[in-house]
């Protein structure tokens, strides 16, 4: 039943592929997924790389997003057509290496793929 709740959650979008994934995510997430893990946002209800760019996806306690040398949210550009990511500090300009953001990396590399149906 609560499955069926999800889904009915996300049926106003046009990408059905999307809609079963954030519901299937939701449900994983409620059973103890890593969030951000998670290949959708459930809170912009989109693929995770096409939104990774909000400052919703900052966080300075985990360090997603984040550098930690410079103390700045990282800018993240994502290219849909080449399938890459990158991350980086526009106060420093190199990459933030750290374990959550290279997290942030695969994630929307992984989301990228699952978009294109992968």
């Amino acid at each position: 039943m609560t499955e069926l709740r999800e889904v009915d959650r996300y049926a106003e979008l046009r990408d059905q592929r999307l809609a079963a994934r954030l519901a299937a995510e939701d449900s994983a997430e409620a059973a103890g997924l890593d969030p951000f893990e998670r290949l959708t946002c459930r809170t912009h209800r989109h693929w995770l790389h096409q939104c990774i760019g909000s400052a919703a996806h900052v966080v300075v306690v985990t360090g997603h997003r984040w550098c930690r040398g410079c103390e700045r949210p990282a800018a993240v550009v994502v290219d849909e057509f080449a399938g890459a990511v990158r991350l980086f500090c526009p106060s420093c300009g190199r990459f933030p290496d750290s374990p959550a953001n290279r997290q942030v990396v695969r994630a929307c590399l992984r989301s990228l793929a699952a978009a294109r149906g992968g």
